[in-house]
């Protein structure tokens, strides 16, 4: 219970979003997720063309987990946002080297898993970055 209401206050207490990554690094490796994800601003203009496999990436600081309104999350991402999980470096950082174990862990549940199969084992701090410095935040 203190994880969840951490992450809570957490959210609500957000800065506007400060990444330590390279965003020019990023660049280069969200190469690895535009075939699934896409980077679209609530206007409706692409800013980075991609897949719609995965969510719209933009604006993912300080987003609840699971929240982007009209895709089909699996049901243990949809449980982590419901529970208290709001993206930041840190957590979108984990999460993408190893989804189903970062779900597992932050859930407490042997049998979390996640529809993202990819393991992005370097770089995920420049690809929050990067999303970061296109997403106007």
């Amino acid at each position: 219970m203190n994880r969840i209401l951490a992450t809570a206050i957490v959210g609500l207490l957000a800065l506007p979003a400060y990444a330590e990554g390279d965003a020019e690094a990023g660049k280069k490796t969200f190469n690895k997720c535009k075939s699934c994800h896409q980077i679209v601003d609530p206007a409706g203009e692409v800013v980075v063309k991609g897949g719609k496999t995965g969510p719209n990436l933009y604006g993912v600081a300080g987003r609840t987990a699971g929240s982007v309104e009209g895709f089909k999350y699996g049901d243990s991402i949809v449980a982590a946002g419901e529970n208290g999980l709001v993206w930041d470096e840190e957590t979108f950082v984990t999460y993408a080297q190893d989804p189903k174990a970062f779900l597992k862990e932050y859930l407490g549940e042997t049998s979390a898993k996640s529809k993202m199969t990819f393991k992005l084992k370097k770089g995920a701090e420049d690809v929050y970055a990067y999303i970061i410095s296109v997403s106007g935040e």
